[in-house]
């Protein structure tokens, strides 16, 4: 690990106070608007109605002011058959190939479009943005296959090119990128409103030049990038205690292909304003498709990110405060897989360093833990052709249980990514040949704490039409993790009840299940996991819980030692003594749980097992 020069960026800035919150706020709302300019374009329901984009504003050396999800710009155009020189006012480059923006973008459905902004003919700084399309082609609908051991297999990847030339598409282009797509009107349309929103941000850096100056601009970007790395020290400074080394290790379930467990590992450590964050001992690469090209500045993003929202959720990430911390990413593992892996489902490893980043934090930092999670953003593709012969593919994202924190429970169905949302069920019934029949939170599946984990969800689907499915999903063998006396949450479970009655269960990780109408599918996901001691909890939150149905009434009773009445109200007395009753029997309280899971070597032959079994499937 080197150690980082200090930005030219950090000193006084010659820009007003109230000059700097007026550009600083004009972009974070700039950030919002282009979003909804995409959301109100595109045509596909994984941006339209799920939001699965980011976007970001950035200076004219590419660093994030604005955003979301981190900047890669200079590995873009290093990539590229341009250089910096090159770029003029319109031009807006196009590249889906996680390999040539180092993990930037993560696997080859993610579009991501960037656009040089200038003003007076100077180069002022990016707008960028990128969204999941529904179809890149690839081996399976979606182009997330399961079974894929290279990226060849996995859709058509666009090199950083220049698909608008001065504001001039290239529409043989982006034909022939639609033409190698199973839905060619969504890849276009989607492709077109990526670059809408780019033009947005575009509009409000130019005002704010016209309003301010461009120099002023400048300096002003300079200056929200020094302000937050200000704000970032002294969050590591206060919380972050120096001298003491804090390990986690937590492990993905398997790769699609009956390799598993998968484990992450990361030690933290802080010499003076800097943290350390090394992922040595993490397991080798896979040959399925979880690998994950984590983008070293996307990494210390997310570092950032956890301590800004736990502890000052005021002040804006962006790339400013890169340089307090070191990261080694170990070449060859699953965070840092060599080409031409295979990355298509990576979101269970994406997911479980985020667990094993809150883990470690939650030994470092005194009175701050933070419990397991869901694990993944699990996904699933319906595809297949109507009685009318009209083709059709659905792609949808679901969510589980956010872990508990402290003061709050976890969020029960929610994503990884506040701003992600559900597709209606109308939608999806109008749009696509199924019915969905539940959409439910699964009852007792959080782990039950002092703040309870939260549950994960249960969604039946009965498909009207012949077709096949694929999904991705994870914690179906390893559970979410309770903290400091929390207990673990449920894990995931996946069930195909055939016309005829029989049911079939099915891992995780399936591809191209074929399905016949009137067949349906139970997917249901994980929970996130408890914080505290249960016999702590709030008598009067179980009993509302009990009568909203989040909570039965034998884990109130049994879990949290909380016994109701015949009327539905806490019977004060009977909860004291059954309380009381807990703790006299029960075991020391654990500062992790992770669940009755068995040894190493037990679990990795039940996943090899499970995963032959089904291969061997009629």
């Amino acid at each position: 690990m080197s150690t980082s020069e200090t930005p030219e960026f950090v000193g006084e800035h010659d820009v007003d106070a109230t000059t700097l919150d007026i550009i600083e706020s004009t972009l974070s709302n700039a950030r919002y608007e282009m979003d909804r300019v995409l959301e109100t374009t595109a045509i596909s329901p994984v941006i339209r109605e799920q939001s699965d984009q980011f976007p970001l504003i950035a200076d004219a050396k590419g660093r994030m002011v604005m955003g979301q999800f981190g900047s890669a710009i200079d590995t873009i155009i290093e990539n590229s058959s341009f250089d910096w020189d090159d770029l003029e006012e319109g031009d807006v480059i196009a590249t889906n190939d996680p390999y040539m923006c180092a993990g930037a973008l993560s696997h080859t459905p993610d579009m991501l479009l960037l656009r040089p902004i200038f003003y007076d003919g100077h180069l002022v700084g990016f707008s960028s943005q990128w969204g999941n399309l529904m179809d890149v082609g690839g081996k399976t609908p979606g182009s997330m296959p399961v079974t894929a051991r290279t990226i060849f297999e996995e859709g058509v990847r666009l090199p950083p090119v220049k698909l608008y030339k001065k504001g001039t598409l290239d529409a043989e282009l982006l034909e022939t990128f639609a033409h190698n797509t199973r839905l060619p009107e969504h890849a276009e349309a989607d492709i077109k409103a990526l670059a809408a929103g780019t033009k947005a941000a575009e509009t409000r850096v130019q005002e704010l030049c016209d309003r301010f100056g461009r120099e002023t601009y400048v300096e002003a970007t300079d200056a929200i990038l020094d302000r937050t790395r200000d704000g970032m020290i002294n969050l590591i400074r206060e919380f972050i205690p120096e001298g003491e080394r804090y390990t986690f290790e937590d492990y993905v379930d398997d790769d699609g292909l009956g390799n598993g467990p998968i484990k992450l590992h990361l030690e933290i450590y802080r010499e003076g304003d800097t943290v350390y964050l090394d992922w040595e001992g993490t397991d080798d690469q896979v040959p399925g498709t979880v690998n994950f090209l984590l983008n070293e500045k996307m990494f210390k993003m997310f570092v950032g990110v956890f301590l800004i929202m736990a502890f000052d959720p005021l002040l804006t990430f962006n790339d400013g405060y890169y340089d307090l911390f070191e990261v080694n990413l170990p070449k060859g593992s699953v965070i840092q897989p060599e080409f031409p892996a295979a990355l298509g489902n990576r979101l269970p490893l994406m997911a479980r360093q985020f667990d094993v980043l809150q883990a470690t934090f939650s030994k470092l930092i005194d009175g701050f833990s933070v419990a397991g999670s869901y694990g993944t953003s699990p996904n699933l593709v319906y595809a297949g052709v109507d009685s009318d012969g009209n083709p059709f593919q659905m792609l949808e994202i679901l969510y589980g249980g956010i872990p508990a924190r402290p003061g709050g429970d976890g969020l029960d169905g929610h994503s990884w990514w506040p701003l992600f949302r559900t597709v209606p069920a109308e939608y999806q019934e109008a749009y696509y040949p199924l019915t969905i029949s539940e959409y439910s939170t699964r009852q007792d599946t959080g782990g039950p704490g002092e703040f309870r984990g939260g549950h994960g969800i249960s969604k039946v689907y009965t498909f009207e039409e012949d077709g096949s499915i694929t999904f991705q999903d994870d914690r179906a063998h390893t559970y979410p993790w309770g903290v400091d006396g929390g207990k673990h949450g449920k894990t995931s479970e996946k069930i195909l009840i055939r016309t005829d009655g029989s049911e079939e269960h099915i891992p995780s990780k399936a591809e191209n299940v074929t399905v016949s109408a009137g067949d349906k599918l139970v997917f249901r996901t994980a929970a996130g996991g408890g914080l505290g001691d249960p016999l702590d909890r709030d008598p009067a939150v179980v009993e509302t819980e009990v009568r909203r149905g989040l909570v039965s009434e034998s884990a109130a009773r049994d879990e949290y030692g909380v016994v109701l009445g015949d009327d539905g109200s806490v019977d004060a007395s009977a909860t004291e003594s059954k309380r009381e009753e807990i703790r006299t029997r029960r075991d020391d309280l654990q500062e992790f749980d992770y669940g009755p899971l068995p040894d190493y070597d037990e679990l990795a032959q039940q996943i090899a097992a499970e995963r032959r079994e089904f291969d061997d499937r009629d």
